[in-house]
């Protein structure tokens, strides 16, 4: 994985966090759904990364 798409991943999941966090305390359910979302989407792009690396080893 490379360190640009690693800090990108893990920056999106923060985001997530934060838009996660804002939203529940203030009741936001919409915004705290987006950021559940941005979180996973994080996951997901971090864990496809780790696969095309492990495929290039």
């Amino acid at each position: 994985m490379g360190t640009s798409d690693k800090m990108r991943n893990v920056a999106e999941k923060a985001r997530g966090k934060v838009k996660e966090t804002a939203g529940r305390s203030t009741g936001d359910r919409s915004m705290e759904a987006k950021g559940r979302a941005e979180q996973a989407k994080g996951d997901l792009k971090q864990a496809a990364e780790k696969i095309k690396d492990a495929g290039k080893h």
